[in-house]
Parts: C-alpha cells; structure tokens; sequence
C-alpha cells in the first residue's frame, strides 16, 4: 500500500516483533521485573491492563528469557471451559496423558509439578492468559493446585494475565482465598507521550526508514487517539502512513492521523 512511497521494506506497525525487539517502556520494563521477582518466590501472580496495552508481550518476552533448563513454561489462553476442561488443557501442554476424571486429571497435574521441581529441577511456571474468562470454581481450583500442605516449599508459579476486570472479579468475596494469596501484581498501563516518538522510530528503523514521517503534531494526535495503548497506535499508525501515501506526501501530519480515526471508528 505505501511501502514503495516511504521505501520500506516491510509493513511496519503491522508484523508482531519478536520477543528481542519489544520496545522497551517503562512500564513494561516494571512488569518484566514485577514477574521476575514472580519467579523468585514461586507463588501467585496478576498481570491486567487494558486491550492491547502489551500484556501478552511482556509475558512473551520474559519467558523467552527463561532457561529451558531450568523452567518448564505451560502457557494456555482459556475461556469458559469447566474446571476438567481447564486440568485437561493444562496437561496437554505438560505432555500428559488425558484423564477421565476430574479427580484424575488434578492428581495428574499434581505429580507432574511434583516431578518436575523435585526430580527434573525444574521451576513450573504456569501462565493462563484471557483469565478474565474463567469461571468461578475453576479460579478456586487453580489456588488449590498451587497448594502442597505436606511441603511448606512453594512448586508451582501462577501468573494470570486479562483485562482490568479481572481485578475486580478477584476482589470480590468468594475469591478472598485466592486474592490473598497473589504475592505480585502488576496492572500495564500505555505508552507515556515522551515514549511514543521513541517508540515509532523503533518500528520505522526496523522497516528500513531512518528519517522520522510522523509530524509532531501527528504523534501527538496519535498519543490521544491511542490512549498509548500500543495495539491501537500500531493500528491508526498503520493507516494514517497510508493516507500520506494517498496524498503523495513524505510526512504524516494531524490530519492524516484524524483520517485514519475515522476510518477506524475510534
């Protein structure tokens, strides 16, 4: 669409980066640390945010940081299954044999995280992103897997990743036990205006462009239409290039951001 009018070699706020080129706010550098401290004491952890603000990303970066040696990673994303659905999902990433029972498949799950931190020396991280869509008794049974009363050694590390409404959900009666239980919570905010410049080059230079084609004006209307929320700067960014190439022009003013929210309905 407007490669050949900026000379770019790919699109550029439309491939995901890779985990190593993630741009690197502030806060996303806290919440990397938040889940490293996560790590270290092997308990409960809670990551929310907004749509698009980069929840998936940071996880993603921080577990391609991880040694496989080391850490054994389950990453499942679910909705509204059961509480067997869920075991059964979690064990399918773990390699395990599927049950037939709900008791079954938590005994399962059970022995494996057992194995895997007395015997294999490995660290089992579990990572359930969407959490926001669990059901009630399933978040209940995920406090009871992290639980070994015969061992006052902590085996398994929980991080939940969803949307802001997750706090809210944990925070009400019938998740006291679990809430209590989250030793580290982190909630992801955007990118700061003094971050979004940064950002933009980031992903121009790794197209191939050097030179920056948003007008101030232009990152300052994106930062508000956006709200810094990554997914939604990607997107306007993406657009607005495309009505510069449009108007055969080499910048990207305020107008062409405006365009481009339109287009959007935003």
């Amino acid at each position: 669409m407007y490669l050949q009018h900026f000379a770019l070699a790919h699109y550029p706020f439309e491939t995901p980066a890779h985990s190593d080129e993630l741009f690197a706010s502030q806060a996303a550098r806290e919440a990397a640390a938040r889940l490293a401290h996560l790590l270290e004491l092997r308990g409960i952890g809670l990551l929310t945010g907004e749509p698009g603000c980069g929840k998936t990303s940071v996880c993603r970066q921080v577990v391609a940081g991880l040694h496989p040696g080391r850490y054994k990673v389950c990453y499942v994303t679910l909705s509204t299954g059961s509480v067997f659905d869920t075991y059964q999902a979690i064990g399918w990433e773990l390699g395990l044999a599927p049950e037939r029972t709900r008791a079954g498949a938590f005994r399962a799950l059970q022995t494996e995280i057992t194995r895997l931190a007395t015997e294999a020396r490995q660290q089992p991280l579990l990572v359930l992103d969407e959490a926001q869509h669990l059901r009630t008794e399933v978040l209940e049974d995920l406090r009871l897997l992290t639980s070994f009363e015969m061992d006052s050694e902590p085996r398994l590390c929980l991080l939940l990743v969803g949307l802001t409404e997750l706090q809210r959900r944990l925070a009400m009666a019938v998740h006291a036990s679990l809430n209590q239980r989250i030793v580290v919570r982190q909630h992801l905010v955007g990118l700061a205006r003094g971050e979004l410049e940064d950002y933009l080059r980031q992903r121009l230079q790794r197209a191939g462009c050097e030179l920056p084609l948003l007008e101030p004006a232009a990152v300052e209307a994106l930062h508000q239409a956006a709200r810094g929320l990554p997914r939604q700067v990607n997107r306007l960014a993406h657009y607005a290039l495309a009505a510069a190439a449009l108007d055969d022009v080499r910048t990207v003013s305020a107008a062409h951001v405006e365009r481009a929210r339109g287009e959007l309905n935003l």
